[in-house]
């Protein structure tokens, strides 16, 4: 009975491990940098193929196949219109819309290339970023703003998924 419990226990072990290695982590990460010459700021959005594919397919209920050679044509507009309505900016306590302009791949993970009017000087930037929370309710969206030569950043999760920098 001894070295029943003792199995029983390692095994108990075993299972717990085992989950806790294939627990999955839900995080974006968000670059923003001031360009005073553009009157712009440039962002830049890495969030993972598959979270974003099954965000994408939950909101417009279809399949995108993001990067694959059967992608939709009309992707990139779609990607266009959830970031639009996900990501609120906010540049010296004006509302700024974001403007999509392309994506990219790196191995798993989808990169999309932004632009907003910043005008020369910014004092403070404000985001209000609901990427993938409506999916995954511990999705983390790391934000990395540079105005400047000063760096700051933001972790918007559903509990807050705003916040503000200020320059």
């Amino acid at each position: 009975m001894k070295h029943f419990c003792r199995y029983l226990f390692l095994i108990i072990i075993s299972f717990t491990l085992a989950g806790a290695g294939m627990h999955k982590y839900y995080v974006s990460v968000f670059q923003i940098e001031h360009v005073p010459k553009k009157k712009a700021l440039q962002m830049t959005a890495r969030i993972f193929i598959d979270d974003l594919e099954l965000g994408l397919q939950k909101k417009y209920g279809k399949k995108f196949y993001l990067t694959e050679k059967r992608e939709l044509p009309d992707t990139e507009e779609f990607l266009s219109k959830y970031f639009s309505e996900k990501v609120k900016v906010k540049v010296n306590g004006k509302a700024k819309p974001i403007k999509y302009l392309a994506k990219d791949t790196e191995n798993d993970v989808l990169v999309c290339y932004f632009t907003i009017e910043a005008g020369t000087k910014v004092t403070s930037v404000e985001m209000n970023n609901a990427t993938l929370l409506d999916v995954y309710p511990e999705q983390q969206n790391i934000i990395n703003v540079k105005i400047n030569s000063n760096k700051k950043s933001l972790l918007l999760t559903n509990d807050e998924p705003e916040g503000i920098l200020e320059f």
